[in-house]
């Protein structure tokens, strides 16, 4: 059985709530990354923050990203899954929430990031395609 933990990457990093997006945009550009978790002060996932995000949500809108948070920016529910969980289930989250993105936990702990990068290399042509389809068909 092929697990969340077997496909993620490593590795991920929260970033604080109360993290300017000026400072999470140079975070993604060290770390070479598109989306960031946020964590609460108490290290629980409160939302996850895209390149996109920032763009569109800040920028755009025109205002500072000196002084917006990324906990400004968190919206909804953070979807999230357990390490141990079968790649079925990641599929199924990120179709059923149309994410991109999974933030993979274990012990409650982030201890890594699912993308679709990351599904590209482990699921087969058929299974890309259908996931594909669903993340970016019309509501």
């Amino acid at each position: 059985m092929t697990t969340a933990g077997d496909i993620m990457h490593p590795g991920a990093q929260w970033i604080p709530e109360d993290v300017t997006l000026d400072r999470a945009a140079q975070l993604m550009r060290e770390l070479d990354v598109g989306a960031l978790p946020i964590s609460d002060a108490d290290e629980r996932l409160c939302g996850i923050l895209t390149d996109r995000d920032i763009v569109i949500g800040c920028v755009a809108m025109g205002h500072d990203p000196t002084r917006v948070t990324a906990g400004e920016m968190a919206q909804g529910t953070p979807r999230w899954i357990d390490a141990d969980a079968d790649v079925t289930e990641v599929l199924d989250e990120m179709r059923g929430h149309r994410i991109r993105r999974l933030p993979v936990i274990e012990n409650k702990r982030l201890v890594g990031m699912i993308s679709e990068a990351d599904l590209a290399g482990h699921l087969t042509d058929d299974q890309m395609a259908d996931w594909t389809q669903s993340i970016t068909a019309q509501r």
